[in-house]
């Protein structure tokens, strides 16, 4: 090999020496990048963590407190409510149980005097209360109290009223038992006859 090939095959070496070099720069610059990346992605998944955690247990207090108040409001010996948030399947999923003495109850179970039906209500306005801003401020409620005893019908009564001046809601009932109407602003008599609906404005007092 002449000293021609041997200057030619130096030069190729360094030009490839230097393409190294520069790629290994390159590398470790993108690996100082992955890094910073990854620790900005686990700080990130840990501010998720921590703000879901804080979301989490304002619901458990906002749904717990609002339907706690609301047993209270018409049973004696009320039940509270109390919401457990759970991961299942990747999902995070919410277990509402009724808890009486330390006791915890499954609300289906606890449903004989219509505890149930006020938890429903009550979950409703907790529902409405959380959207910021409000997309109404009327709620429509078919029989929502359909299992609830008679003999706690007026306390019900008296609470959807208190709900309803406390945080400014307009609650339209539609049901068939007059003590749910005791508390109420209107109430509309509708009647039906030979096919033919009257409406007849009803007494408040």
């Amino acid at each position: 090999m002449s000293i021609t090939e041997l200057r030619n095959n130096l030069e190729r070496l360094k030009g490839q020496k230097i393409q190294v070099r520069k790629s290994l720069v390159e590398i470790k610059q993108e690996f100082r990048d992955a890094r910073k990346s990854l620790h900005l992605h686990e700080k990130a998944k840990e501010i998720i963590r921590i703000v879901g955690l804080e979301t989490q247990t304002k619901l458990q207090f906002h749904i717990s407190n609002i339907t706690s108040l609301a047993l209270e409001s018409v049973f004696p010996d009320p039940y509270e409510l109390k919401a457990n948030f759970i991961q299942r399947r990747n999902k995070t999923e919410c277990d509402l149980t009724f808890v009486r003495d330390e006791m915890e109850i499954d609300p289906i179970e606890a449903s004989g005097v219509g505890a149930i039906d006020v938890a429903a209500f009550a979950l409703r306005i907790a529902s409405w209360s959380m959207n910021v801003p409000h997309t109404r401020n009327t709620i429509i409620l078919d029989e929502p109290f359909r299992f609830l005893s008679k003999n706690y019908q007026e306390q019900a009564s008296i609470m959807i009223k208190e709900i309803s001046q406390k945080l400014g809601i307009q609650i339209i009932l539609v049901t068939h038992e007059t003590a749910l109407t005791e508390s109420a602003d209107k109430i509309f008599n509708v009647s039906i006859k030979k096919g033919v609906s009257k409406i007849k404005t009803g007494s408040t007092t």
